[in-house]
């Protein structure tokens, strides 16, 4: 196995950017997700590492080699496309050892090596059929058991469950976390899929238009965004973001809310009648009674039953949020709820840039 290193990569095609000056660090045995909307540059960045485009800038190591100018024989990587790309007219046994075939191994480590890899993604007993007698979420772990059997130092994977339907998409998400803890494989996943990118990545690059906007654990990208964007991108539902303006309160600078004032605990400087936004999570949010200091009035629009949860859409003064309650909660539309914002669980963004303003540490002035 070895880890992957981007030193100020830059791809275009004619005019249009792709990447703009990319640098990452994959670490040995990561599963590392990129992750972004449609069009973000993250397949481009994915092919790039593997040789199927050439960088017109920076450069790019597997482990300590340099692979830059390599082509993707040479840089021993294996790539799971996300049409599967098995062939129609080999068995999965064939198709798992084409590769190892190609390369001339000798038969008996073929089938040491197939067996092995067929055991792990549970296809003992599909390798005498033909993929067309599989079904979409078998073919995918065919074409994961081919890649495997090249024992390559970086796994490489481009949306490969994104023609799976939901359901399946769930078992092959529990198989591939499996398999990356029993290989310890360094594995790259691209994914536009944020329940993918939560429940697989070590760590995700969050893309968006060729740059990488935020790397991080996934929970501290869902709970810290570095962006209105990734806070917007990452859950479901996404993060608040609610409208107000700064203001000189008698004991420090308030956001002014919609005619409320919400106490302001930041690391960043502010100024008076700076535009910010308050983001907080739809499960962060609290309903009290009219007497909680601090409780904002909101106006029930939408109740949506959701099994675990009910998810309120309501509203306060001129801008809406989504809040989730417990299933049961007495709750209708046109009632009046009392919300209230937990200091610790509010990030605060600057509404002219969208960046993140640092809070302040618990108990600093």
């Amino acid at each position: 196995m070895a880890g992957v290193r981007l030193e100020g990569v830059r791809k275009t095609f004619g005019k249009v950017v792709a990447l703009r000056e990319i640098s990452l660090t994959v670490e040995d045995g990561e599963f590392f997700v990129l992750l972004g909307p449609s069009g973000c540059g993250k397949t481009t960045l994915l092919r790039c590492i593997a040789g199927l485009e050439r960088v017109d800038r920076g450069r790019i190591f597997i482990g300590n080699r340099e692979v830059t100018g390599l082509p993707p024989r040479r840089r021993n990587i294996a790539m799971v496309f996300q049409s599967y790309a098995v062939f129609p007219h080999m068995k999965v046994y064939d198709n798992i050892a084409f590769g190892l075939r190609m390369r001339r191994v000798p038969e008996a480590e073929v089938r040491r090596r197939v067996e092995r890899a067929a055991g792990m993604l549970q296809l003992e007993g599909l390798l005498d059929r033909y993929p067309a007698q599989l079904s979409g979420g078998q073919r995918q772990r065919v074409a994961v058991a081919r890649a495997l059997v090249m024992q390559p130092e970086v796994l490489l994977m481009d949306e490969p469950l994104s023609n799976l339907d939901a359901l399946l998409r769930l078992h092959a998400r529990a198989e591939l976390k499996r398999l990356h803890q029993e290989t310890g494989m360094t594995i790259i996943y691209v994914t536009h899929d944020q329940v993918e990118a939560m429940s697989l990545g070590d760590r995700i690059a969050v893309m968006r238009e060729g740059e990488i906007v935020q790397v991080d654990a996934p929970m501290r990208i869902y709970e810290a965004p570095a962006t209105v964007f990734v806070g917007g991108f990452i859950g479901n539902p996404p993060m608040n973001f609610l409208q107000g303006v700064v203001e000189d309160g008698e004991g420090g600078p308030v956001f002014h809310l919609e005619g409320h004032r919400i106490p302001l605990s930041l690391a960043g400087e502010v100024s008076s009648g700076q535009q910010l936004l308050l983001g907080i999570r739809a499960e962060h949010i609290r309903v009290n009674d009219e007497s909680h200091p601090g409780a904002l009035p909101a106006e029930v629009l939408v109740v949506e039953p959701l099994g675990a949860q009910l998810l309120i859409t309501a509203r306060i003064g001129t801008q809406t949020l989504k809040l989730s309650l417990p299933p049961g909660h007495p709750v209708a539309p046109g009632q009046l709820l009392w919300l209230s914002f937990p200091a610790e669980a509010i990030r605060w963004m600057d509404a002219r840039s969208g960046r993140a303003i640092p809070a302040s540490a618990p108990g600093s002035s």
